[in-house]
């Protein structure tokens, strides 16, 4: 597998790959991987005949107060396991090489990103359609695998390819989970082993709600007190939101008609899990 740093170069890689008509897939990742950034690595192998991961741990998508310097980081096992898979290249430029001295220039996507984690995280929209329209244009990809974890990213990455008339396929892909049912997340190891059983709480919830919805239910307030009844049963977490929302828009609904994001995310402890379902599809 080939380590690339630089982005003259990475363009250099993928215009050569795509003078040999080579179909270039995209994994976006800020590195610490776990098996659903594998699983994505293995479609993006399916789908291309060039496959690259990006590492690359974001600054800009992070508030002051956020955990961009304590954000888990393992370069070396991540190259270890991407190589595994058989991918082609890993991109893993500096902070430098990404924002040089002078950087100015901001992506913004706007209405899907003001609900959910826009509204709790204002800046964290920009950054990430900022690093990823870069990336994009690094890496020139003709398909990029995202998990449906980050599912207002998901939508917001496809908001923005479409208006910005990006020929790239954006394809998202299942949430990956542990056997007792949490999210794979990076940010899983910050978790103690007493906040665990806590954690569990959000894919409980999920079920619960799609429970609800199976036996019949539609009000969205029943199904989110049901929700919010088993996230703080017992102590130990803070919701920040659990929210019903339309999946194309991000924008929420009181009743549950035709397929409905539910969403989450949920303070444990230091640690901020998000989760989601799609309800009633």
């Amino acid at each position: 597998m080939r380590i690339i740093e630089k982005v003259c170069e990475m363009q250099e890689v993928a215009d050569t790959w795509r003078s040999e008509r080579e179909k270039i897939a995209i994994v976006p990742t800020m590195g610490f991987l776990h098996e659903g950034h594998l699983s994505l690595l293995r479609t993006a192998r399916k789908l291309g005949t060039k496959c690259v991961i990006t590492i690359f741990v974001n600054p800009t998508q992070f508030a002051p107060t956020e955990d961009f310097e304590s954000y888990p980081r393992d370069l070396r096992k991540d190259i270890e396991l991407a190589a595994e898979i058989g991918t082609d290249a890993a991109f893993v430029p500096t902070i430098e090489e990404m924002y040089p001295e002078g950087f100015q220039t901001f992506v913004e996507v706007t209405r899907v990103t003001q609900n959910l984690c826009g509204a709790s995280r204002p800046i964290f929209f920009r950054g990430v359609a900022t690093v990823v329209s870069k990336l994009f244009h690094a890496v020139k990809p003709h398909v990029a695998v995202f998990g449906q974890k980050d599912f207002q990213q998901l939508v917001a990455v496809r908001r923005m390819v479409r208006d910005l008339n990006m020929d790239i396929e954006i394809v998202g892909q299942p949430i990956v989970r542990e056997k007792d049912g949490l999210a794979m997340s990076s940010r899983n190891a910050y978790l103690r082993a007493e906040e665990r059983p806590v954690a569990l709480r959000l894919s409980r919830s999920l079920q619960l709600a799609r429970e609800l919805v199976g036996s019949g239910e539609v009000s969205g307030a029943a199904i989110l007190k049901t929700v919010n009844d088993c996230l703080t049963a017992g102590g130990g977490a803070r919701v920040d939101y659990a929210k019903l929302c339309n999946p194309d828009t991000i924008e929420e609904v009181q009743t549950v008609e035709g397929p409905t994001l539910l969403a989450l995310a949920v303070w444990v402890g230091k640690t901020r899990l998000i989760d989601n379902c799609v309800l009633g599809g």
